[in-house]
């Protein structure tokens, strides 16, 4: 295990190579992928609680290609990632989501949706008005907490 960070070098790669399978690079919207350098400091620096999960998506994925991931060609990646995909779990969920909360908060992203990058609040976002009968099963449903 490195000293420098929660991931092993080995891993940051395959972490690398992951996130660039999952999210490419877009010329059409001129967006990087989720490979980019910058996005993948901020998905290191904010593993936290998420680490041991998702290091152990990375072991599955190194074990599943019986080779570290980035040593793949972008076929044989492909492939192995969505044999990942398939096979799933809590582990899986974690680095998809790591992934995709990162991804999702670089500026240059953010600017290709259309929306200015900056927090939420004072000024808000405006949300639409939109079908409110799609929460009618959500409310339908018993309650999941244990009354006082």
């Amino acid at each position: 295990m490195s000293t420098d960070g929660p991931l092993t070098p080995t891993q940051s790669d395959d972490l690398r190579a992951i996130a660039a399978v999952m999210i490419p690079a877009s010329t059409e919207f001129d967006v990087p992928g989720a490979d980019d350098p910058v996005i993948q400091a901020d998905i290191v620096t904010t593993l936290g609680r998420d680490a041991c999960l998702v290091r152990e998506a990375l072991d599955e994925l190194a074990c599943l290609a019986s080779a570290p991931l980035a040593a793949l060609d972008p076929a044989r990646r492909e492939a192995v990632a969505m044999e990942l995909r398939a096979k799933g779990g809590a582990a899986v969920e974690t680095l998809t989501r790591v992934v995709l909360q990162c991804y999702y908060r670089d500026d240059r992203v953010v600017r290709s949706l259309g929306l200015e990058p900056r927090p939420p609040y004072p000024r808000g976002h405006v949300l639409e008005d939109g079908d409110w009968s799609l929460l009618d099963p959500v409310r339908a449903r018993p309650p999941m907490w244990r009354r006082a």
